[in-house]
């Protein structure tokens, strides 16, 4: 059986994302968070298996901001700590 980790995201804002237990070996975690026309906030994440695959979001985000209608938005990528469940 594949050994499970706790996959940890610290945000430079200070947020933290746990993920797990896993055996999936991601790497990074990204979040997208996007001001709206009425000043609501939305936060889209998800976690990748590399850096790369990571920065393809960003490329997608411009699209997604233009299509939603976004008035801004930052995109972050952060490599995730590994530890025991």
């Amino acid at each position: 059986m594949p050994r499970k980790y706790l996959l940890t995201a610290t945000m430079p804002d200070g947020y933290v994302k746990t993920i797990g237990p896993t055996a999936t070996p991601f790497t990074h975690y990204w979040r997208i968070v996007a001001e709206l026309e009425n000043g609501r906030t939305e936060v889209f994440w998800g976690h990748t298996k590399s850096l790369a695959e990571a920065s393809r979001k960003r490329a997608a985000t411009k699209d997604a901001a233009r299509q939603r209608g976004w008035k801004s938005y930052r995109f972050e990528v952060v490599e995730v700590e590994r530890s025991e469940p």
